[in-house]
């Protein structure tokens, strides 16, 4: 392994520390500061942000109120190195909703900015969808450790020893080749590598990590396209979250994803996340920029 990417020897305690923000001020608003993850990019990886964003905004809201949404845009590449600075607006405190405005900075910059919605435990009425039907479980299918054993790529390494998780693709997945027809769905089994403390913020942040890890990879496979693909340049333009029920994100989460739309450099993908007892637990909304070799882009 090249001194230029290093593996963690403890993947999911470097996401807790990093999930552990410090609280440095409460002046007109809450200021707390963040550490950054190693990224092969060199840049802060947004699943990142968006956890700690959302440990920012649940601090300052009253423990009866839990997150139901978060909207955010990232505006500027991170620099992984440098810690990140987290403001927290206290927009309103109501009878039943709590928002609050969560901005990211580094060395005065914007890099990230969103909002928060917090509701009190409310009955009311309830459907879902359902899980899909013919998914194979999780213990059947090969872990990414596995797939890429013997391989000397840096990069798969990586992908398969330093995540803090086990993601598991049901179709085959596209991080060196795509197999089979091109199509813009698939759907990813995924949990961390061992068991987290019962902190439901905590658990609500990881998801929201999660979550922003393999959402584009339905554009990709729809065109063909793998992770190592060259030329190829993507990244998250905004990120948006529905928390429907509580989830344990240390226990086995079905991320099923699609993609109904690219076009001018960007594509939109959609998931839904369900748990194993067929619960919908959250769905997720992103467009990220999609770009590819121009000259590919003629000849296609």
């Amino acid at each position: 392994m090249s001194e230029s990417m290093p593996i963690s020897e403890d993947p999911l305690q470097e996401l807790l520390d990093t999930l552990k923000l410090s609280r440095v001020a409460r002046t007109k608003e809450d200021i707390f500061i963040g550490s950054s993850n190693f990224m092969p990019t060199g840049r802060v990886f947004g699943g990142q942000q968006l956890g700690q964003a959302l440990v920012a905004a649940s601090n300052t809201v009253e423990p009866d109120r839990f997150i139901h949404s978060m909207h955010g845009y990232f505006l500027r590449s991170g620099d992984m190195d440098l810690p990140i600075t987290y403001s927290v607006d206290r927009i309103r405190d109501g009878r039943s909703f709590s928002t609050r405005r969560v901005q990211a900075y580094q060395n005065g910059e914007p890099l990230f900015s969103s909002i928060y919605s917090f509701q009190i435990t409310e009955k009311g009425l309830e459907h879902q969808d359902s899980l899909p039907e013919g998914i194979p479980e999780p213990e059947s299918l090969p872990a990414l450790i596995d797939l890429v054993a013997g391989m000397d790529d840096p990069s798969a390494q990586y992908w398969a020893k330093a995540r803090p998780f086990d993601m598991r693709h049901i179709e085959k997945s596209i991080y060196f080749y795509v197999e089979g027809e091109h199509v813009a769905h698939q759907a990813i089994w995924f949990r961390t590598i061992a068991a987290l403390p019962d902190d439901q913020i905590l658990h609500n942040a990881a998801l929201a990590y999660a979550s922003d890890y393999s959402l584009l990879e339905p554009i990709y496979r729809r065109h063909g396209l793998v992770w190592s693909h060259p030329g190829l340049m993507a990244a998250s333009l905004d990120h948006a979250m529905w928390f429907h029920r509580p989830a344990r994100v240390d226990e086995w989460l079905l991320y099923v994803q699609d993609s109904p739309n690219a076009r001018g450099a960007r594509g939109l993908s959609l998931g839904k996340i369900f748990n194993r007892q067929g619960e919908l637990v959250a769905t997720v909304a992103q467009e990220g920029i999609v770009r590819i070799p121009k000259e590919e882009l003629i000849s296609s």
